[in-house]
């Protein structure tokens, strides 16, 4: 696996006032990315503080229509006051039957933006961050039923392991996973930390801690797995001609996205024609765009976002090929 080095979603603090909910990496890019029509439809699938989709409300005529979709109810206080914009409360792995509630078949652009907003990590009792005592919780939906407290108290040591392994790629994944057993029960995440700390390196105590809990949140909010429905449904919501904008913050996101906007599907398994030409119903627009250093000076928690545009070949293209 590629390292993570970049990751760490807490290793770099920002100071900001506590009414911040969220600073939008790549902002004016992404929204670049997306090549809006005035009279298009857009799903900004992660809301969040509302910072893409007023950009894209900007860029939009008295024709254009915008949907924010946010798992977070908390998000429901960001909504836009504005005739163009509905807010739809539900994961974005359901964006197909979402969109249909709301009369809409197909949409001109997709824009996703999967870091996780100041707001959780800011909001200390929700148990996102390992700088400060909280229940053990890391949903992002608070109506969902399990926890991270369920997760490192009743998931067996080999499991546990392997979420470690996978989600955050810990070397020490069987180490931490046996002190963690060992241990329990756990309340919170100061426990958590306690127990996990003796086994990591200090020069890389942060970073590893971020890690730690990482791959807990990523197990808790099954997002790779939504990320991955989310990527096969846009190919079905798409117009021709319409674009796909991922804004991804770590290597295991970054990995599907890269796949399926080369392939076209989930398992990144390239199709070719007889004469071994590439067939793909999906174009990349340029290539990965990172943050400018200016941006990561003003946004530190920017510095490993990446962005990646594909649009949805037309159909009179038949399939496209390289």
């Amino acid at each position: 696996m590629e390292s993570l080095k970049n990751m760490g979603d807490e290793a770099h603090s920002i100071a900001m006032e506590p009414t911040v909910y969220h600073i939008p990496a790549l902002l004016t890019k992404s929204i670049d990315g997306l090549a809006i029509k005035p009279d298009g439809i857009y799903v900004d699938v992660t809301f969040g503080g509302g910072g893409h989709s007023r950009a894209i409300l900007e860029r939009l005529g008295p024709d254009g229509r915008l949907v924010g979709m946010d798992q977070d109810l908390d998000a429901w206080s960001n909504r836009l006051d504005d005739d163009r914009f509905t807010f739809a409360h539900g994961n974005f792995a359901y964006l197909k039957n979402f969109l249909r509630y709301y009369g809409i078949d197909h949409v001109d652009g997709i824009l996703a933006d999967l870091g996780v907003s100041f707001h959780h990590f800011d909001k200390v009792e929700r148990g996102f961050t390992f700088r400060a005592d909280a229940p053990l919780d890391m949903r992002m939906n608070r109506n969902a039923p399990f926890t991270a407290r369920e997760l490192v108290n009743t998931y067996s040591e080999e499991r546990l392991a392997d979420v470690l392994y996978l989600y955050g790629e810990l070397r020490q994944s069987r180490r931490l996973a046996a002190a963690i057993v060992k241990a329990r029960p756990l309340e919170s995440t100061g426990a958590l930390v306690e127990v996990v700390r003796p086994l990591l390196k200090p020069a890389q105590e942060k970073k590893e801690l971020s890690m730690v809990f990482q791959a807990l949140r990523i197990e808790v909010n099954a997002e790779l797995d939504a990320l991955k429905r989310l990527l096969s449904q846009s190919i079905e919501v798409l117009n021709p001609g319409g674009r796909l904008a991922v804004i991804t913050y770590h290597s295991l996101e970054d990995r599907l996205v890269k796949n399926f906007m080369r392939a076209g599907n989930i398992e990144g398994k390239v199709e070719k024609d007889f004469y071994g030409r590439v067939s793909t119903p999906l174009r990349a627009v340029g290539k990965v765009i990172v943050p400018s250093d200016d941006e990561v000076r003003r946004n530190p928690r920017s510095r490993s976002a990446k962005l990646r545009v594909a649009e949805l070949v037309s159909p009179d293209e038949d399939k496209h090929y390289r």
